[in-house]
């Protein structure tokens, strides 16, 4: 039976990890509205008074001293972003009600951008390509995985909300945005000036290999993968698959409920996953016994494995079902929540944990593989790795192999 949440909610992006594509990290749930002019605060009145005070104070030097023309509407929105700033977390943060409406706008799967999977450093707030999607404005530009985004138009990122980021580089087909980058053996950052264009989201490639073992390459957790995912088991199954590879590498996560699906789908009956907040409180989330995978399976995951797809790997390694082969996961073992407020802003905070069936929350530490094996370092620049010369996937299929003698 299908796992189904409330309404409300919304996809994460990856990120993270926070993947994009460029993509957010785990889901995110929509509270109810609580009112854009509430503080909710606990703060004594005297506090509150003093740091009236001391705004009031700043303006009026700005006012008074400040050289460039400002606007005095973009006070408010400054106040609320660095409140939640304050807090020290690279995965909160406050979106303007623009802000908010591109975030909603870019869970399709579809948009218009430059077409690459990005991650971001939760320590020290570097971004960093992933993997730029074959023949897309990133790849035609000569973006490479590892290349650091310093900038975009102008305007440094680094430690800035991944989601923003991505945002910002997101616009109209045929316009263009500019991006610095910072490549390993360049002595000087360079600039790169893309051309935005239409990109649809590859969250699922599937075929049947040599010696009838399937492959499933899942490079997010959209809003229809868990779908895409049954479709392509189910053809493979047509075809007679006797193993599975499952290929997670680079998947910076996505939606919690798709993932959980997905794993309803090849489990056995019990718990998936579960989530406590601060108070102690969260929510299980359990297969049924309707449908479990019978045959040899491998899981592939490296270090931009975030999120759901840490979820995805952790379960199916709690369980037993299959053999986790690659390198230690990326480490986001948090959830994220997206509070709207009334006057259509939004702020996004992190809310509680989540932990594997047997209890384990991987946060800051990832999952680390049952057979560890890094990819050849003369792969690591490449957009596209032939199958036949990816030494982590050829590892993935001998081990499966053996599971079918």
């Amino acid at each position: 039976m299908k796992n189904k949440f409330a309404a409300g909610v919304l996809t994460g992006l990856v990120s993270s990890l926070v993947l994009v594509i460029i993509v957010l990290s785990l889901q995110m749930w929509a509270f109810p509205s609580s009112g854009a002019g509430s503080s909710g605060s606990s703060m004594e009145a005297d506090t509150e008074t003093a740091i009236l005070k001391k705004v009031g104070k700043l303006e009026d030097y700005i006012k008074d001293y400040y050289l460039e023309e400002y606007k005095e509407s973009d006070f408010a929105e400054g106040i609320y972003k660095g409140v939640v700033n304050s807090l020290g977390d690279p995965y909160s943060t406050y979106y303007t009600s623009e802000e908010y409406q591109r975030l909603i706008e870019t869970t399709s799967g579809k948009y218009c951008g430059i077409g690459a999977t990005v991650s971001q450093d939760y320590k020290t707030g570097i971004i960093t390509i992933v993997e730029p999607f074959e023949n897309s404005p990133a790849a035609k530009g000569g973006l490479k995985p590892g290349d650091i985004i310093s900038k975009v138009a102008g305007k440094e990122v680094t430690g800035e909300d991944l989601s923003e980021v991505v945002t910002n580089m997101k616009g109209e087909e045929g316009t263009e945005v500019t991006v610095e980058i910072i490549r390993e053996g360049k002595n000087e950052p360079f600039e790169v000036t893309l051309v935005r264009g239409n990109i649809e989201v590859p969250s699922i490639q599937s075929e049947l290999m040599d010696d009838a073992i399937g492959y499933i390459r899942i490079t997010e957790f959209e809003d229809n993968t868990d779908e895409q995912f049954d479709e392509a088991l189910a053809e493979l199954e047509k075809k007679k698959m006797k193993g599975l590879v499952i290929d997670l590498r680079n998947n910076g996560g996505g939606s919690l409920e798709t993932v959980v699906n997905m794993l309803d789908r090849i489990l056995p009956e019990g718990m998936i996953v579960y989530t406590k907040d601060k108070n102690g409180k969260g929510m299980e989330l359990k297969s049924s016994d309707e449908e479990k995978l019978t045959i040899p399976l491998t899981v592939l995951i490296n270090g931009n494995s975030a999120s759901a797809s840490e979820i995805f790997a952790g379960a199916v390694q709690d369980y037993g079902l299959g053999t986790l082969v690659g390198t230690t996961s990326f480490g986001k073992g948090i959830v994220q929540s997206v509070l709207p407020l009334n006057d259509g802003s939004a702020i996004k905070l992190t809310t509680s944990k989540y932990y594997t069936p047997k209890g384990r929350n991987i946060h800051g530490t990832g999952i680390e593989p049952d057979v560890e094996i890094e990819l050849d370092e003369k792969l690591s620049g490449k957009i596209t790795i032939e199958k036949a010369e990816d030494n982590q996937l050829q590892k993935a299929i001998s081990i499966v192999k053996d599971k079918m003698k």
